[in-house]
């Protein structure tokens, strides 16, 4: 059995007190412009969340938390791409989590994921029965009833802050000199609001909700530090994460067509948008090392072959490292630069750097 239906037509709460008198197992879509969300229900509770809003990643909760540092997750998610394990499996085992920080970490940003459904003003809603997760990071086990009532509370204390704040896409100006502010996130709220940027877009720039975000920004009116300046409609705005979807779709395609001043300036978009997108800075590092592996092809062409013309003499006084070793005793003056690639236990960037070590050092040359 599946149920599709749309958020002006049936209300979150009465879905999932439905659901949960009725004790269903299964997923429950929901999507809003361009953010997907997914909740998996086992038996009529909360099993397990997951979403595509870039606030809402592990490695970002964990940044805006100060859990770990920016630097670390870059580097993490870079070594991600060969080791294909989780990333709190990752960062637990390099000792920068614990095993109850992690497993509280996926559980509160899962719930904050979740109680931001209930500010959602429209979107659509698809309930597939039975559907159940391929993998599941943490079991949340969650009454939904627990889950309905806090959903519940911060929509009615939504309604009230919107009386005031009546749009995410609203700016501030400074009443008063902040220097009484002691709390660090408050600062970076404020700091964010008086450079001019607006609700929506200072939360995605602190990983926080909207409605964190408006909430903090509520407290700062209440406090005579700022007040309302400007206010846009909402639905004539762009969606970020649609946008910034569609520049990466746009760089990935541009670095594979080696288009590697284009590829690094949407790249550079995207971190306008979102200055810490990690796909972004992945990217980035990409395009540096595509135009690198370039230069070396220019240098060390494929089918050239390589021929060892230092003299015996000369070449027993040379000092080899283990893998300059392996790539000299695979030159015999036949193979040429691409057969001896598929021979060699290293990446084929390291290998092309030896070859042009090499040559510099006139050990070899390309004929």
């Amino acid at each position: 059995m599946s149920l599709a239906a749309d958020l002006h037509t049936i209300d979150l709460v009465d879905l999932l007190e439905w659901v949960a008198r009725r004790s269903k197992t299964g997923t429950l879509h929901l999507r809003r412009r361009a953010t997907h969300k997914r909740l998996f229900l086992y038996e009529g509770a909360l099993h397990s969340a997951w979403s595509n809003d870039p606030r809402e990643a592990l490695g970002q909760f964990l940044i805006r938390d100060r859990l770990i540092s920016e630097e670390v997750l870059f580097k993490t998610l870079l070594r991600q791409e060969t080791d294909k394990r989780l990333l709190g499996a990752m960062l637990v085992r390099d000792g920068v989590l614990s095993s109850p920080q992690l497993k509280r970490a996926l559980r509160e940003n899962a719930q904050e994921s979740v109680y931001d459904l209930f500010l959602w003003p429209d979107g659509r809603i698809d309930l597939q029965d039975g559907e159940r997760p391929k993998e599941v990071v943490i079991d949340l086990g969650l009454a939904l009833a627990d889950v309905v009532r806090e959903g519940t509370r911060r929509r009615e204390e939504w309604l009230r802050i919107r009386r005031r704040l009546p749009s995410v896409e609203i700016t501030f100006k400074v009443l008063a000199n902040p220097e009484a502010l002691e709390d660090p996130g408050e600062r970076r709220v404020f700091d964010l609001a008086a450079a001019g940027k607006t609700l929506a877009e200072i939360a995605l720039e602190t990983r926080r909700s909207d409605f964190d975000t408006a909430a903090c920004l509520h407290g700062l009116c209440a406090k005579g530090l700022l007040d309302v300046d400007q206010v846009s409609d909402e639905a004539a705005t762009v969606d970020p994460v649609a946008a910034i979807q569609e520049l990466l779709k746009v760089a990935a395609q541009r670095l594979a067509q080696r288009r590697y001043d284009a590829a690094f300036e949407t790249y550079e978009n995207v971190l306008v948008l979102d200055g810490l997108n990690q796909d972004a800075k992945k990217g980035l590092v990409a395009v540096s090392d595509g135009r690198q592996r370039d230069r070396l092809a220019r240098r060390v062409p494929l089918d050239k072959v390589p021929a060892v013309v230092m003299g015996s003499m000369l070449l027993t006084q040379q000092r080899f490292d283990a893998h300059e070793g392996f790539v000299l005793s695979r030159i015999n003056g036949e193979w040429d630069v691409r057969s001896i690639l598929k021979l060699c236990p290293m990446p084929e960037e390291d290998a092309l750097q030896i070859f042009l070590h090499l040559v510099d050092r006139k050990v070899i040359e390309l004929r």
